[in-house]
């Protein structure tokens, strides 16, 4: 792959204002029937409106990027299947805008589930506007997300929607039985790394997993292909995950956009707190007498760091982002070149970026 490739940044560029006019147009039914606050709410939540709005607010956007990544990159096994006027990757466009609201009903009603105080820097939306309004506003934003794939009908075809639709709702119910087992290890002392996966499987890498299958199957290439994209996204969201739990202890909040004391305070059983607690030293022997202090926590992340799991969380990220990209390379064996292979290198690019993240 040549330096003159597009990066993943230009190709973003591109396809986030599209993203962003395809978000817009999918939210504006909440304005109808009295609910132009309701409508403002959904605006705040996506970034567009309210204190500090912008880029940072509105988030990287990494999950319709995915689509549209994908449904290019994937097109390349069969280039004719879709018009090429304007790039392949607008075929997909309902269906990333549909993720992004799936993403962000479910950070409405985590941050409520978890007393969030801060999403992307921001107060949440409960706390500006009260639980009750906010669980409101995260159901619109489901129900939206849900017409928003229906659109699919006008730049696939009917016989896509309908798998589409079949992805988005099963992948709907593993963001809830995620979020069930995450909220259901607070409480329980002891938690093993293999449920600790299986919560993330559903909490995380289905999402991310059901991204890159839409577009590929937006793409209209085979069950092969695209359940080789599938696996990509499966392992990056796992990777994700492990990188976020890292990011969680020892990243800082003015970068990360949410408190670094939280995963400490609440008891929640992350990747580096559960190998912590496997080890039986220092950090297991004060976690087991209660729930820490906010003074404690910087010197409990250094025991933590000191007795393996931040090293231990590192590597898993580093392997599971390696595994998601062998499918990746495997999911587009017929080269680099042309447009597909700008995608497919974007996608190699968004990976790696992924894991650099830095706090």
């Amino acid at each position: 792959m040549t330096s003159k490739t597009p990066s993943f940044d230009k190709l973003s560029q591109t396809m986030r204002p599209h993203i962003q006019a395809e978000l817009q147009d999918a939210i504006s039914d909440a304005r109808e029937h009295g609910t132009q606050e309701m409508h403002n709410m959904l605006a705040y939540q996506l970034g567009w409106v309210g204190d500090d709005a912008g880029d940072k607010a509105q988030g990287k956007q990494i999950r319709p990027l995915l689509v549209l990544l994908t449904t290019q990159a994937a097109a390349g096994e069969r280039q004719a299947a879709l018009p090429s006027a304007g790039g392949t990757w607008r075929a997909g466009l309902p269906a990333a805008a549909a993720v992004e609201l799936l993403h962000n009903f479910s950070l409405i009603h985590d941050d409520i589930e978890d007393n969030s105080a801060l999403r992307r820097g921001r107060p949440t939306v409960w706390k500006k506007w009260g639980q009750a309004q906010a669980i409101n506003t995260g159901d619109a934003m489901l129900t939206l997300a849900n017409l928003a794939m229906l659109r699919l009908t006008e730049t696939t075809s009917p016989a896509i929607t309908l798998p589409a639709m079949r992805i988005i709702h099963q992948t709907c119910l593993r963001l809830t039985q995620g979020q069930h087992l995450d909220m259901d290890y607070e409480t329980r002392g002891q938690v093993t790394v293999a449920e600790y996966w299986e919560m993330v499987e559903g909490k995380t890498a289905s999402l991310i997993a059901a991204c890159c299958e839409l577009g590929a199957l937006c793409a209209k290439v085979s069950a092969e292909t695209q359940s080789l994209y599938r696996e990509f996204g499966h392992k990056l969201g796992l990777a994700f995950q492990a990188q976020d739990d890292l990011l969680g202890i020892w990243g800082k909040t003015e970068k990360i956009g949410k408190s670094t004391t939280g995963d400490l305070l609440s008891g929640k059983k992350t990747l580096p707190i559960i190998y912590g607690l496997a080890q039986g030293g220092d950090f297991a022997a004060r976690w087991k007498e209660g729930p820490l202090t906010t003074g404690e926590i910087p010197a409990m992340a250094q025991t933590l760091e000191a007795e393996g799991a931040r090293a231990y969380t590192r590597d898993a990220a580093d392997r599971l982002t390696e595994q998601a990209l062998d499918a990746l390379r495997d999911a587009n064996p017929q080269g680099e070149g042309g447009d597909a292979g700008q995608a497919q290198f974007a996608l190699h690019e968004l990976a790696n970026k992924l894991l650099r993240r830095k706090g």
